[in-house]
C-alpha cells in the first residue's frame, strides 16, 4: 500500500515493486516534474526496462495518490522525450532508455553494449569514393584520392538511435559488412592492430531534414545532435573521419568539466 505523510509519499507495487517513488509535497518544485523525474531516472538505471508496464493514470494516481491531471502530465512529459508510451487496453509501457554517452574517444556500439541497450547496426552504404574537399583535408589525403565510406544506422530494443557516416583511408584494413553489422568500428580497427589514440570532435545540433526523419523514425525538422570527429592513432596518423546524427530525444552527451588552476 502507498504511504501518506506530511512531506513525502512512497510506491511499492506492480512493476513498481522495487522502486520507492518520494514525492515532497512541500517542494517547490511541481509534483508532475517530481514524478516525472523519478520515473526517468529509474528507466535510465535500467529499473524500469523496455517493455515494463506502468499501468493506466487512473491506477496510478491512485497508488500515488496524486490527482489524475498530475499524473497524466508526468507521463505525457515522459512520451514526450520518447521514454514511454501509451497503449490503448493495456497502459502505460516503457518503451526505451534515453542513451547517455561520455564525451570521450569511445565507439558508440562498445556503449550501448556496456550499457545493456543491445546494439544493432544495419549497413547503408560501404564503398570507395573520391575523397572531398573535407575529407582530404581530415584524412590528410589528396583530394580525390580514393577513401573508404561507411553509411550506418545504428539501432537500440529495435528502433533507430543514430545515423553514422565514416571516411578511413582505403588502404587501412579490409571492412566486411557482416563483421560491421556485428561490431563496433573502433573494435575493428583494435583487432587489425591499429591503436586509437586521441580525436578532435565537434558537437552541435539542427533540425532533421525528410529523408534523416524517415530513416531515425523522427518528424521532419526534428532536433538531431550532431557529431564530427577525427580519430587519431597513436604515430599521430588521421584514421577516421566521422560525420554522425543522434536522435536528440534518446541521446545525450555528458561532459566533466574541470576548473583550471
Amino acid at each position: 500500500m502507498a504511504r501518506t505523510g506530511d512531506r513525502a509519499h512512497s510506491l511499492n507495487v506492480s512493476t513498481l515493486d522495487s522502486l520507492d517513488f518520494t514525492l515532497d509535497r512541500s517542494s517547490p518544485v511541481p509534483l508532475y516534474h517530481q514524478l516525472a523525474q523519478q520515473l526517468e531516472a529509474a528507466i535510465g538505471r535500467g529499473a524500469l526496462a523496455p517493455g515494463n508496464l506502468l499501468g493506466n493514470e487512473i491506477d496510478l494516481s491512485v497508488r500515488l495518490g496524486l490527482s489524475r491531471p498530475t499524473v497524466r502530465q508526468a507521463i505525457q512529459s515522459l512520451v514526450d522525450k520518447g521514454l514511454l508510451v501509451r497503449r490503448r487496453g493495456v497502459g502505460t509501457q516503457v518503451v526505451h532508455s534515453q542513451v547517455r554517452r561520455p564525451l570521450e574517444l569511445s565507439s558508440l556500439y562498445d556503449d550501448l553494449e556496456s550499457a545493456g541497450q543491445r546494439p544493432t547496426t544495419r549497413v547503408l552504404r560501404n564503398e570507395r569514393v573520391p575523397a572531398s574537399a573535407d575529407v582530404a583535408a581530415a584524412l590528410g589525403v589528396a583530394q580525390g584520392e580514393e577513401v573508404t565510406v561507411l553509411e550506418r544506422l545504428r539501432c537500440t530494443h529495435g528502433r533507430p538511435v543514430a545515423l553514422l557516416c565514416n571516411y578511413l583511408p582505403a588502404a587501412l584494413f579490409e571492412l566486411d559488412d557482416s563483421r560491421l553489422e556485428s561490431s563496433g568500428l573502433y573494435r575493428m580497427m583494435r583487432s587489425a592492430g591499429i591503436t586509437l589514440h586521441s580525436a578532435r570532435q565537434t558537437v552541435g545540433a539542427r533540425g532533421a531534414t525528410a529523408e534523416e526523419a524517415a530513416c531515425l523514425e523522427e518528424k521532419e525538422g526534428a532536433a538531431l545532435l550532431t557529431m564530427r570527429r577525427t580519430a587519431y592513432d597513436d604515430a599521430g596518423r588521421p584514421v577516421e573521419y566521422g560525420t554522425h546524427i543522434y536522435r536528440a530525444s534518446r541521446y545525450t552527451f555528458d561532459f566533466q568539466l574541470l576548473v583550471r588552476p
